[in-house]
């Protein structure tokens, strides 16, 4: 398993990779000018910020459980009570 420490500080490109390689998309959500991919790798869940205009991948980061985008999440699926 990848140390989410470890994932934070691989480049865009590599971050990519290994959630294509070893992450499992979860759900979508349009959040202002992104569409955000959420995806578990290992235990950790991690949002992928999409400018779906520009079809480019701005960022990659863990997901922030105090965040307001949490409600679009819970909304949808049931994310473990240590998350929300």
């Amino acid at each position: 398993m990848i140390a989410l420490a470890e994932f934070q500080q691989y480049p865009l490109d590599k971050k990519i990779q290994t959630l294509y390689e070893h992450g499992s998309f979860v759900m979508a959500i349009r959040y202002y000018r992104y569409k955000i991919n959420l995806y578990l790798l290992g235990n950790q869940y991690v949002e992928v910020f999409i400018r779906h205009k520009c079809a480019s991948i701005e960022k990659i980061l863990p997901l922030n459980p105090s965040h307001s985008r949490m409600k679009f999440y819970s909304d949808q699926i049931r994310l473990p009570r240590e998350i929300c």
